[in-house]
This record gives C-alpha cells, structure tokens and sequence, in this order.
C-alpha cells in the first residue's frame, strides 16, 4: 500500500519516514516489497501521534490502552468491525515491538499486557484480519497476511529505523544511503 497522501500534499515528516523506511528494508535487509514497505512507513506516520495507537474504544466509550483490552474488543465484534481491531493490533504490536522493544511488557506489574507475547498476538491479529475481505479503501487481505508472515522482519526494520534516528547527532540531517 502507498502512502495514503499524493505526492504533492505529503509532510516533510511524512518524506524522511519514507525514505527512511525504503533504505533500510532496501538496502540493509533487501526487502523490495513496495506494499509492505509502504505500510510501515505509513504506520509510522500514524503513530506519530498517540491518539492514533489508542483510537480503539472499549465497549464503554473509554480508549482501549492496552492489547489485552484490544483482544477482548476483537471477540466482541463481527466483519470489517472485527477486521480493523485485528488489523489495529497488528498495528499496535508491531510498532511497539519494533520501535520500543523495552516497554512492550505493559505499563507496569499490574497490566495484564506483561504477560502477552507481542510477537505472537500480531502475527495472530494480522493472519485473523486478512481472512476478513474489505474494500479497496482498506489495505488488501494479502499485504495484511505478509505482515503476519513477516512480522519479525518488519519488528526488525523497525528497530533499525530507530537506531538510525537515535543516532543521528542532533540537529543532522539523516543521509539516506
């Protein structure tokens, strides 16, 4: 899936994650799916802002903050409703897996998300998402069931993102290779 923006409206935030993402699978871990990539990308952009991670309501109105709250929501729901709370796991796991593998045990001794397996509950929610047909405007069953084979790949190139940005001496400009 590309970007969601024509290239004329995109952010310069929305430019350097791009470009960050395309070098990285490209060129450090020879992934050339497009799609995927994109994806990645794309999510990285959504995430930016935290409304985003926590979009899912819980039954009483009240964001789901967690992914056990969001595997429970999941059971609730039927069809494309049930689709995009698998997809938004996916979304949820991968990112933090990828992006902050220090804090995917939950928010402290009292979440139920310390006993999760991140790894295994995205690719779960993504596989459960792609057997879920939608529209065009939704990303396609197959891109969805190759985030969920390739999840740790993509967990990866996610933690390499964040390496390359950690790095960066403040106020460089990140050369993308």
């Amino acid at each position: 899936m590309a970007t969601e923006h024509t290239p004329e409206k995109r952010s310069a935030l929305d430019r350097f994650l791009s470009g960050l993402s395309e070098s990285i699978f490209q060129t450090k871990l020879g992934v050339a799916d497009v799609q995927l990539i994109g994806y990645v990308s794309d999510l990285m952009l959504r995430f930016v802002r935290i409304d985003a991670v926590h979009k899912m309501r819980r039954g009483d109105g009240r964001p789901a903050t967690e992914v056990f709250q969001l595997l429970c929501e999941a059971e609730r729901r039927m069809g494309i409703a049930k689709r995009e709370v698998h997809r938004h796991i996916g979304d949820v796991t991968l990112f933090w897996a990828g992006m902050f593998p220090e804090s995917v045990r939950g928010d402290g001794k009292d979440s139920p998300d310390q006993l999760l397996n991140y790894f295994q509950h995205g690719k779960r929610s993504y596989k459960i998402a792609s057997t879920i047909q939608a529209d065009e405007s939704r990303p396609p069953c197959d891109l969805l069931d190759r985030l969920s084979d390739q999840f740790e790949l993509c967990a990866y190139g996610l933690r390499e993102i964040r390496r390359e940005m950690d790095e960066a001496e403040p106020g460089e400009q990140l050369l993308l290779s």
